[in-house]
């Protein structure tokens, strides 16, 4: 069930990552992270923590259209939460023929049976039963073990996150959201925060839901919210989250409190959410619960199903 999943979400930085065949796992200050969907969105949130990590997140077939330096100077991780992802396997069975340092994250399928066969070092991921966008920690803390970031395992092991606390105010946002097409804004930092949010308004939630980044949105997207009596049936649906955070550039925060004026004077709901913690982690993560409670409400309240994602499903069919 996605609220025993949400409720039990904090348990996962309790997981101590072991890395089998780690005697071949070199140190490395390059990565390339291979992963789609829910498998991918940890490495995303590693650049909130460290926005100066050398780090590519590609979501593709192969491998991403970088120097060829590059990947040789790099750590190859392919992330597939099933193992059994066509694009993942695409770009770790790549690495593998080009001969570059290749390694392997997942709770079983192709992927770790091809890492076994291979002596590659690889990290099995606890099988909870969960969906991907709900192991968020385990992947989180599994891609610090690979990369050798001991001093961030030992700082979100058993992080401090209370689940239970957060399911009210997820409640009270998804009223507040009801009958509304949600569009999510951030600094470009926490862009993967922001991302995460709109995914799970889409997977959870089912429902559509939209997300950029300032400064860029106040140069092109915001002229599209200039409404007039002939627009104004087209923008009526939108509801916009703000995720402010006291550490982002005094003109971003003062670009935010500008474009909610504006946005507010045409008569678009804007909803203010602060990214609060003791540390990077903790905002990281407290606010991707409440959006985990967010959009579980949004969903019960269409009467939708939460956890599974069928069209998802049926297209993979399809293909």
């Amino acid at each position: 069930m996605m609220d025993d999943a949400i409720k039990n979400f904090p348990k996962q930085f309790a997981y101590e990552p072991k890395v089998d065949n780690e005697d071949k796992l070199k140190k490395f200050s390059k990565f390339v992270v291979v992963g789609m969907g829910g498998s991918g969105h940890a490495a995303d949130l590693l650049k909130v923590w460290r926005p100066d990590l050398e780090l590519v997140v590609h979501r593709n077939y192969g491998l991403p259209p970088v120097p060829e330096k590059y990947l040789e100077e790099s750590l190859i991780i392919a992330s597939s939460y099933s193992g059994n992802t066509e694009e993942t396997l695409s770009g770790y069975d790549e690495a593998q023929s080009r001969g570059l340092s290749v390694s392997a994250l997942s709770t079983g399928g192709k992927l770790l049976e091809h890492a076994k066969e291979q002596g590659v070092p690889y990290i099995k991921l606890p099988d909870t039963g969960i969906q991907p966008r709900s192991s968020l920690g385990f992947m989180f803390r599994a891609l610090l073990k690979l990369m050798g970031e001991e001093e961030a395992l030992e700082q979100t092991h058993n992080l401090a996150l209370d689940a239970d606390s957060l399911e009210g105010p997820g409640k009270e946002l998804a009223e507040k959201l009801n009958g509304k097409v949600p569009v999510i804004y951030s600094s470009s930092r926490n862009l993967a925060i922001a991302n995460n949010w709109k995914i799970k308004f889409n997977e959870t939630g089912k429902i559509p839901a939209f997300y950029n980044i300032f400064p860029e949105l106040n140069h092109n997207e915001m002229a599209g919210f200039d409404i007039k009596d002939s627009t104004k049936n087209l923008s009526s649906n939108f509801s916009f989250i703000f995720l402010r955070d006291s550490s982002d550039h005094q003109y971003i925060q003062s670009r935010m409190q500008v474009t909610k004026k504006l946005y507010e004077a045409r008569n678009l709901p804007v909803i203010d959410i602060e990214l609060e913690g003791s540390n990077i982690f903790t905002k990281i993560f407290s606010s991707l619960i409440l959006a985990d409670w967010t959009a579980y409400h949004i969903g019960t309240s269409y009467g939708v199903e939460t956890e599974e994602v069928p069209m998802v499903e049926e297209f993979k069919e399809l293909i």
